[in-house]
């Protein structure tokens, strides 16, 4: 068995770019975009760890907070935040969220898709 993540995204172009520098992963098929009718691209992790990652063309907008978001684990969540950010990422909060032996902070990719980076604490 295997776990893969599907995105709903306006701008495949755009959030492959995104997505590919946030997760350090590549364009597993190709990652043309002057096929109109093409509505799928799997992005993937090099190292074979981390699941594939979907990107779905579709016609609308995020519309409402998704109940799925994806966790990206960093060993600097301010720095990876930062990166994030000026790559079109907007910050939702002002510090770090601390709770559960964790430290992490919500952003949403440039469509408005939430997503955390999460920076566990070491004993």
């Amino acid at each position: 068995m295997h776990v893969e993540l599907t995105l709903d995204v306006n701008d495949p172009e755009r959030m492959i770019a995104f997505w590919a520098a946030i997760l350090g992963y590549v364009v597993e098929d190709g990652g043309r975009f002057d096929e109109p009718d093409r509505v799928y691209w799997s992005l993937a992790d090099p190292g074979g760890r981390g699941p594939r990652l979907v990107i779905q063309r579709v016609p609308e907008p995020v519309t409402a907070k998704t109940r799925v978001h994806i966790d990206v684990h960093v060993p600097d969540i301010d720095a990876a935040a930062g990166h994030a950010e000026s790559r079109g990422a907007t910050r939702v909060d002002t510090a770090p969220i601390e709770e559960v032996g964790a430290s992490w902070v919500r952003l949403t990719d440039p469509e408005g898709n939430l997503f955390c980076f999460v920076e566990e604490r070491r004993p």
